[in-house]
């Protein structure tokens, strides 16, 4: 492992402040993805600020309405919350389908979305990979690329978004809060990850010296559900998974989110999918149309197109898990 300056902050301001505007500066929360990426040399931050004093572990309900969840917020303690369980399944449902109990006791929200790639090409330090050298050659594209995405791919890289709680994020069409040295701003969860086109490497929408504070989700979403195929039970990375919260009343789809995990680049949403849902009748067949729609603009590569078929199964599935949930 490379040497680098370590300093603690206390508050945001300070957090900042200390990080500083170089790229080569590292936010360190729970650690479980920096430091595997420090010791494996792909990436070689010259300054780590450790933020787990910053206060910013909070869930609470506002005054009209909505969650606020803290970007330091525990994994489990947010999925064992009982307002989560209750109102937003599908949060919940994603956090314990990733990782294991003791990633998710150490991991935090907002650093469980800044996760990267677990391309092993990514990681291995030794293959061309654009994410990591800019310019060097996508190795995944002619190499082995089973669990690589099918959705925003570009010919520079089709390495998979890892990660599950940001689908449900998207789902549930949450805001991220950000703080830099201008102050405050919100956006919409979905617009955080950036699509790699001919820039891989620029991962977020994040300037080098901002810092996610947290998240804020509107009204209940009591009828959600995710679902996760992957390779084996636990401890493991999807191959594809579906987030989706419904508005179901009468028969009748009102409001429709879906997102796709372990098919795409970057968290998924799937509004053409969502556009077929909304106002419609429910039934199977309408399950079936939707996931047809969700996975229409994959590009299979050599080992990889059986997630086409598989990420279907799976839409259409936790499509119809949501529509039968008693509420």
């Amino acid at each position: 492992m490379r040497a680098f300056a370590f300093q603690r902050s206390v508050s945001i301001e300070d957090a900042i402040a200390q990080h500083g505007t170089e790229s080569e500066s590292a936010f360190l929360a729970g650690g479980t993805t920096l430091i595997d990426l420090v010791k494996l040399d792909v990436m070689r931050p010259e300054r780590v600020v450790d933020i787990n004093r910053v206060p910013l572990a909070q869930i609470e309900r506002l005054s009209d309405g909505r969650m606020k969840i803290g970007a330091l917020v525990r994994n489990s303690d947010l999925a064992w919350h009982a307002d989560v369980q209750r109102d937003y399944p599908v949060l919940s449902q994603a956090i314990l389908s990733g990782a294991s109990a003791q990633i998710r006791n150490m991991a935090t929200t907002a650093g469980n979305l800044m996760q990267r790639t677990r391309c092993p090409y990514f990681r291995d330090n030794l293959s061309p990979c654009n994410k990591r050298d800019p310019g060097s050659g996508c190795a995944a594209i002619d190499g082995v690329n089973r669990a690589h995405a099918v959705l925003g791919t570009s010919e520079q890289c089709i390495a998979t978004y890892p990660g599950d709680f940001a689908q449900a994020l998207i789902a549930l069409d949450a805001m991220v809060e950000i703080v830099g040295p201008s102050g405050s701003h919100t956006l919409p969860f979905e617009k955080l990850h950036r699509l790699p086109g001919a820039t891989p490497q620029l991962e977020t929408t994040l300037a080098a010296h901002e810092l996610i504070s947290g998240f804020a989700i509107a009204g209940r979403w009591p009828r959600s559900v995710f679902l996760k195929a992957r390779d084996r039970q636990s401890y493991e990375f999807a191959l594809a998974s579906a987030a989706v919260a419904l508005d179901l009343q009468d028969g009748v789809v009102r409001d429709a989110r879906l997102a796709l995990g372990g098919l795409a680049t970057v968290p998924w949403r799937a509004r053409e999918a969502e556009a077929m849902l909304n106002g419609a009748r429910f039934d199977d067949a309408l399950a079936e149309r939707a996931a047809d729609a969700a996975l229409a603009a994959a590009i299979p590569r050599k080992h990889n197109a059986f997630k086409i078929a598989l990420g279907k199964r799976v839409v259409a599935r936790a499509i119809r898990q949501a529509a039968a949930m008693e509420i």
